[in-house]
């Protein structure tokens, strides 16, 4: 049984904007926790005692998310030059002539994929495993895909026209086969014509060096959610099917010292609930919950779905939470304020405001901010990232909006618009366009001015 894992943690995350400019993508809060944080529990809970984790972009905001896990040390890559140039340094300097994993610390997925995954390698005597996942609504030429032949992987091509499965970001490796590592070719070999690789040594070319060379490697599909946050809608996402997952792990309701839950309540939905968090009168609760600690639900609040929400967070005077939904700590929604999707420690929506997408930290938005969700074609948004323009399969017409943002009253933001941190939506604004970070918009206004008084009413 494998015992040791490798994470990658030091990717830019340049396709992540607006929010892998100020923040290290693996350590995007996922159900209020980093991503790679919960992926070293999954680890430990499997049986991994030691991990290394290769930090460079951002690298403290991992090392701040996991530097209290026994047997973790870090390793840094100076170049970013590709996952398995990152394995290969970690390999080296840590676990030379042990079986590894090898997982990107930037997947989400449950403790129970990687078991499945760990045990169904141990049953093998292959040198290499690769772990896939389903496509779904996604497109092949948006991944690194990989076909399989019962428990076996037959190819690995990158970004071609067509495939049902994508490499899921989890590997393993026997001593015997490190070799590919450093034998990855630093680009994808396997591409279709025309298919224009960069120059990045990614994990899954070196699973291509091992099927070159005549050897088989295992292959398992995850039979739950594996997402890869390379892009904003992935972050998105991940919180949804996490959110989702952990309300389903819920057996009873359970609550903590110094809990109130007022008997004016309407609570339809096992719940877990922190130490003194109020419920108060009128709030209705569809669904299951986890909810933190000195938290303020009140006065009409109406959540319905499932939900994580943080410590020190209030929820109340007729807001409307929709479901799927992570709130970070010391957040506040208020007097009819409706929200859906993930808002990160210390937002602010106030005063009849319509919130759906993704919100960054200390973002303060404006009284009757409006995020349009329907496009008057009822279709989804296209979204340009890095110069090519795509339709997310999931999250198209959210708003994403980064870190220490600011909206004025009355702004409107269009489907799919993105805003980076540290920017400021003035009031009145519509926004139809994806806003850089630290700046400010401002709507320029004309106005008319005419003679008025009490002759104009016959005085």
């Amino acid at each position: 049984m494998i015992r040791r894992a490798i994470i990658l943690a030091a990717g830019s995350g340049r396709k992540m904007w607006p929010y892998g400019e100020f923040r290290q993508k693996c350590a995007i809060p996922v159900a209020n926790q980093p991503a790679i944080r919960r992926t070293c529990q999954s680890l430990s809970a499997v049986g991994i005692t030691e991990m290394a984790i290769v930090t460079g972009h951002h690298g403290q905001q991992v090392m701040g998310a996991t530097a209290d896990f026994k047997g973790v040390t870090y390793v840094e890559q100076k170049s970013l030059d590709g996952g398995a140039v990152a394995a290969r340094l970690a390999y080296t300097e840590r676990f030379e002539g042990k079986d590894v994993l090898v997982v990107h610390g930037d997947i989400v997925t449950t403790t129970a994929v990687l078991r499945a995954f760990v045990d169904g390698f141990a049953e093998t005597d292959l040198e290499a495993g690769a772990l896939l996942a389903p496509l779904g609504d996604e497109e092949a030429g948006d991944w690194i895909c990989g076909s399989m032949a019962g428990d076996l992987l037959t190819d690995v091509k990158g970004h071609p026209r067509g495939g049902s499965h994508r490499m899921a970001g989890v590997y393993a490796l026997t001593a015997s086969a490190a070799d590919c590592l450093a034998r990855n070719p630093g680009f994808a070999a396997r591409v279709d014509v025309g298919g224009m690789p960069p120059a990045e040594a990614d994990m899954a070319g070196s699973m291509q060096v091992l099927l070159d060379d005549g050897r088989d490697v295992f292959a398992q599909v995850a039979q739950e959610f594996v997402i890869d946050m390379d892009k904003p809608w992935h972050a998105l996402q991940a919180n949804a099917r996490m959110v989702d997952h952990l309300c389903a792990q819920i057996d009873e309701t359970t609550a903590a010292d110094g809990v109130e839950i007022s008997d004016g309540a309407d609570i339809d939905g096992k719940i877990i609930v922190g130490p003194n968090t109020r419920i108060g009168k009128r709030v209705v609760l569809r669904g299951g919950a986890v909810i933190g600690a000195n938290c303020d639900i009140t006065n009409g609040a109406n959540l319905h779905g499932r939900f994580v929400i943080g410590d020190r967070c209030r929820i109340s005077d007729y807001c409307d939470v929709g479901g799927s939904s992570s709130i970070g700590n010391r957040c506040v929604i208020g007097h009819g304020a409706e929200f859906s999707g993930v808002l990160l420690d210390k937002v602010y929506l106030y005063h009849y405001c319509e919130m759906s997408g993704f919100f960054g930290e200390a973002t303060d938005i404006g009284a009757a901010t409006v995020c349009g969700t329907l496009r008057f074609d009822d279709r989804d948004t296209p979204h340009e990232v890095g110069g090519r323009k795509e339709i997310p399969a999931y999250g198209a017409n959210a708003t994403y909006m980064g870190d220490f943002c600011r909206t004025g009253v009355n702004a409107i933001l269009m489907p799919g618009v993105k805003v980076g941190s540290y920017s400021c939506v003035g009031p009145g604004v519509i926004l139809y366009d994806d806003m850089p970070a630290k700046e400010l918009v401002l709507a320029k206004q004309e106005l008319v001015r005419s003679p008025w008084g009490p002759e104009k009413y016959g005085w």
